[in-house]
């Protein structure tokens, strides 16, 4: 059985300056799909590159709706205050806004600023990073303390998040704040921890959930095909977080 490709983000990149356009043209000669937005005086360090180039006159600030409506990521090579000032009256929600990332003039380091998780700024920084010989400036704690980030766990799997906002906010402060979590996996497959370094000791794996005292452990992340039942929300309140895994995927 076939699956449809996951369709490429759409991504944006953005200078006002000379030597930011400069940066821009080196990361789109590395990322030929990507658009560049760029002050018309400057649109000639693109020249030569098959990326497309959205040429503006006037001020930038008015350029900001339509790039916030239109891409999935937008990389400015401008300066962190500047950005945060013509990214604030565009804001609705982590679910909605583009990750957005910054990178300074020297091409030294790479910021995401916003939607680091769920609209994936964290990730593409480090994709960034990596074609430009940059550092990755990550703040996110989950990627701090290399533990796991439950508002995506298994998204590049396909697993779907099952839970109320709050209880993913609870659960990941639990997780981040090294409280003792039970993670209990009896669906999906069992390679989705990729990071170099261990699962945290604080996380503790079972293989079923009735093996799972309920009552030792501040927050519970299931990854599971079963019906979750009214009372096992209930009981554990904000503490649950569930996991849905293609029905297809093999069990671990």
């Amino acid at each position: 059985m076939t699956h449809p490709q996951p369709a490429l983000p759409q991504v944006c990149l953005v200078a006002i300056t000379k030597h930011g356009a400069a940066q821009a043209a080196r990361l789109a000669r590395q990322l030929p799909q990507a658009k560049v937005c760029v002050a018309a005086r400057f649109a000639d360090a693109l020249k030569g590159l098959p990326n497309t180039v959205l040429a503006y006159e006037g001020a930038f600030k008015d350029e900001m709706a339509g790039l916030f409506h239109a891409y999935d990521q937008i990389v400015f090579f401008v300066s962190l205050g500047a950005v945060v000032r013509l990214i604030a009256p565009h804001l609705k929600s982590k679910d909605q806004d583009p990750g957005v990332l910054v990178v300074d003039d020297a091409a030294q380091y790479v910021i995401p600023v916003l939607s680091g998780h769920v609209g994936g700024a964290n990730a593409m920084a480090e994709t960034v990073a990596a074609l430009l010989g940059a550092s990755p400036v990550l703040t996110t704690a989950s990627d701090v303390g290399k533990t796991i980030p439950v508002d995506i766990l298994g998204r590049e799997l396909g697993w779907q998040v099952e839970a109320p906002k709050l209880n993913i906010t609870r659960v990941s402060a639990a997780v981040v704040n090294e409280e003792p979590v039970a993670l209990v996996q009896d669906a999906g497959s069992a390679h989705w921890w990729t990071r170099p370094t261990p699962l945290p000791p604080s996380i503790q794996r079972f293989e079923r959930l009735a093996d799972v005292d309920l009552d030792r452990f501040a927050a519970v992340l299931w990854i599971t095909h079963a019906e979750v039942p009214a009372m096992l929300w209930a009981r554990l309140h904000e503490r649950l977080v569930v996991y849905r895994p293609p029905l297809e995927a093999a069990t671990p």
